[in-house]
């Protein structure tokens, strides 16, 4: 009896310390790295895809967007840093529209963490949101960005289709001028 006690007590530890080392492999992408391959669903909203430069299929990536810059935030509905964030969000959005000099250079998308297309429209209508949000329910694309917590902000310079990180970091911002003025710095716009 003690033999077969030792015996499923090391497969449930081998199993408990393989299982928990898995969930620490992925780690959020590191400024420098290449954004990870994920495949977004082509948005229904034809505003939405022009905003982004899509016109064809059902699925595209991050260096299909027709941009230079890509600002991707990670949300949920459920965070109250998201909410108090989404005005200066969308305040950046707005001073790169404005701007004749960014507008079509630098884009702005979501990822709604474990969010249904329900919640992303309820956020979406609530603040006000002006770019393409993209629910993750299953939480699919967030396990791939390292399972980071919310907001969390990455920037992508997208140079000969390659998408390089050149921001990544939990947590909002307090001027949307600053942010985007960082933004332009660091991507070298």
């Amino acid at each position: 009896m003690k033999k077969y006690f030792v015996v499923v007590m090391g497969i449930v530890l081998c199993l408990v310390v393989s299982g928990s080392s898995l969930a620490f492999d992925t780690k959020p992408p590191a400024v420098g790295d290449v954004f990870p391959e994920i495949t977004f669903s082509i948005p229904g909203e034809s505003d939405y895809r022009t905003y982004l430069g899509l016109s064809k299929g059902e699925y595209f990536s991050i260096q299909d967007i027709k941009a230079k810059v890509v600002v991707v935030e990670v949300l949920s509905m459920y965070c109250p840093h998201c909410q108090r964030e989404a005005p200066r969000v969308n305040q950046v959005y707005d001073l790169i529209e404005k701007d004749p000099s960014l507008r079509g250079k630098i884009k702005l998308i979501g990822i709604a963490a474990g969010n249904s297309t329900y919640e992303k429209k309820v956020f979406r209508e609530r603040y006000g949101v002006p770019f393409p949000l993209f629910e993750d329910a299953d939480f699919e694309l967030h396990d791939i960005l390292g399972g980071v917590r919310t907001p969390y902000f990455i920037g992508v310079r997208i140079d000969s289709g390659v998408p390089r990180v050149f921001y990544s970091k939990l947590g909002g911002f307090e001027s949307a001028d600053e942010f985007l003025r960082m933004m332009i710095e660091l991507s070298g716009l």
